[in-house]
């Protein structure tokens, strides 16, 4: 018998508490594929995006030990939406190359599994057509700005530069088939966790339309 497997999208704004969501759901059972820790890979020494990169950016991105300086990169694109596609088209086909290859392991274990990819720019790239369900964890914009800012230290219109940058979450709430709303307590976020999982759980038995777990 074939397994099946449930492919989930999840995104969601820059600083919105996908990293909650995501972690309380692969505590429960899911497979989680991690789109940021692949950028990593693929622009750390020896990735598949780091001499396109260069090529592409220049060698002033380097450090002093000759590798791309992602706080510096990512400076220089929040900054020009034309740096951004332009790393973007380098970086997505890639990431998109390793979760095929990740999930064709996956379907080597032979059982039915729950398989989520957190990325952020999910709707962005087009890539919520390829998964089976797509998941939007959101926040107020008040409550986005100030958690990112105090995450990362920004001041206030490096952090809005980083948002603006990004879909508004009323667009791709459009397009969810289910959400998860962060603005209240850590514990009402899990508790919409939770409840997420056992409605994913549900579909890889009988497929739903669009849904929420807000």
């Amino acid at each position: 018998m074939i397994p099946r497997i449930l492919s989930v999208g999840l995104t969601g704004g820059i600083a919105c508490g996908k990293s909650v969501v995501t972690c309380e759901l692969g505590r429960l059972g899911a497979i989680i594929l991690d789109a940021d820790e692949m950028v990593h890979k693929l622009l750390g020494p020896g990735g598949a995006a780091c001499q396109p990169v260069v090529e592409r950016f220049g060698e002033d991105i380097l450090d002093s030990r000759g590798r791309i300086d992602r706080a510096l990169l990512g400076r220089r694109v929040f900054a020009d939406p034309r740096e951004r596609w332009a790393l973007n088209g380098i970086v997505h086909p890639l990431v998109m190359q390793e979760e095929e290859r990740l999930l064709r392991e996956i379907q080597l274990l032979g059982e039915d599994q729950l398989v989520i990819t957190d990325a952020a720019l999910i709707v962005e790239s087009g890539a919520h057509k390829r998964f089976d369900r797509l998941v939007v964890v959101f926040c107020s914009p008040e409550n986005q700005l100030q958690r990112l800012m105090e995450r990362d230290q920004l001041p206030q219109h490096q952090a809005l530069s980083r948002i603006q940058s990004q879909m508004t979450a009323e667009e791709k709430i459009a397009l969810a088939d289910y959400t998860v709303e962060t603005d209240g307590s850590e514990k009402e976020t899990l508790d919409q966790a939770r409840q997420l999982y056992r409605k994913l759980q549900s579909d890889m038995v009988e497929p739903g339309g669009k849904n929420s777990a807000a």
